[in-house]
């Protein structure tokens, strides 16, 4: 997962639509309807104003993780066939105070437009005025500077159908125990509006959808570095659980080293993102029944897409998303490349053969 971005109490109120999944759409950082990414096309006339327009773009990231670089990859090669140059490519290390001065070091170079990732959406408007004021078209990833309006300050935000990533999590779970069995739930205990949605609507989808699953044990989790902990005493607790949910990748591998810790080979994990050591142990027949993942290449390319489509005129909704992936045993390398434009690792690769 991207790293968790943990809003301020003075954004929470303005995230309370956005961080209830409960009547089943994903919903924008403020409570945006969202569109399909796959929906946003260009016209071979804007495409051929684009490629004339010798424009430049400049990628603002958060961090480098293997998420990023799959987003980054997908805009890379959508500015490349759109005929724009990138110019800049910078690494904040999740510091705003770093990300703001790689705003003002990439502005030398005057790109066209910055895709960015805000580190802080509380305080991301000072980070981004001095491009907004220099007329840089912005497209934004999962959220938005604090203030800023849609289609006067920012083209578009681009993130997950958060819902759909959900669901699609506890039909896996389903899935992995024959629609029957007691469950555990870890969840993100934050007011962060990808997770909390993506949670609720794990959650939802097995009270609504399985009569015969139950979750019997709920644990939250605002600290990741807690996660083993949480884990330890989860699994402590509750020995027969048949499934465990856990809200993404890393802080389920603390759970998978419990259960291995306990000598438990019943339990099965259903997490959200894709992460190698979580994946091997899937392939080879562990614990780990199902990760499901985002197309985030698809993320990049449709950023940049939206950013270079404004540069001809084009207008875009103001939240798109795109699918989810259930990635299985089965299904690993054909989900793989289809979240990460990549073929999976050596090590998983190894594993199947």
């Amino acid at each position: 997962m991207r790293n968790v971005i943990f809003i301020p109490m003075a954004l929470v109120m303005m995230l309370v639509t956005g961080a209830n999944a409960a009547d089943g759409v994903t919903k924008g950082p403020n409570g945006e309807k969202p569109e399909p990414a796959r929906s946003l096309t260009l016209t071979a006339d804007e495409e051929a104003s684009i490629k004339a327009g010798n424009y430049t773009a400049a990628l603002v990231w958060h961090e480098m993780s293997e998420y990023t670089n799959a987003v980054n990859s997908g805009a890379q090669d959508e500015f490349k066939r759109l005929g724009i140059t990138v110019v800049a490519q910078t690494d904040a290390g999740f510091d705003a105070a770093r990300q703001k001065a790689d705003v003002e070091t990439v502005l030398a170079k005057k790109p066209s437009i910055i895709l960015s990732l805000p580190v802080d959406p509380a305080t991301a408007a000072s980070v981004y005025d001095p491009a907004r004021a220099a007329g840089v078209k912005l497209a934004f990833i999962d959220n938005s500077p604090a203030g800023y309006a849609h289609d006067k300050d920012y083209v578009t935000i681009v993130s997950d159908d958060l819902f759909q990533m959900g669901n699609r999590a506890g039909i896996a779970m389903a899935d992995a125990l024959g629609k029957k069995g007691k469950l555990g739930y870890i969840f993100h205990d934050a007011d962060f509006y990808v997770t909390n949605q993506r949670d609720q609507a794990f959650k939802r989808t097995i009270e609504q959808d399985y009569p015969d699953m139950k979750i019997v044990a709920e644990q939250g989790m605002a600290d990741t570095a807690r996660s083993e902990e949480i884990a330890q005493a989860l699994v402590t607790q509750h020995p027969d659980l048949d499934g465990i949910y856990v809200t993404w990748a890393e802080p389920a591998l603390s759970v998978l080293a419990a259960l291995r810790a306990a000598g438990n080979t019943h339990t099965r994990i259903v997490t959200l993102d894709l992460n190698e050591p979580a994946a091997l142990d899937m392939v080879k027949g562990g614990n780990v029944a199902a990760l499901v993942a985002d197309e985030a290449y698809m993320i990049g390319v449709t950023a940049a897409r939206a950013a270079a489509g404004s540069l001809a005129g084009k207008k875009t909704g103001p939240f798109l998303v795109v699918d989810s992936i259930a990635v299985t045993k089965d299904t690993v390398k054909e989900g793989w490349k289809a979240s990460l434009n990549k073929d999976v690792p050596a090590t998983i690769a190894d594993a199947i053969k």
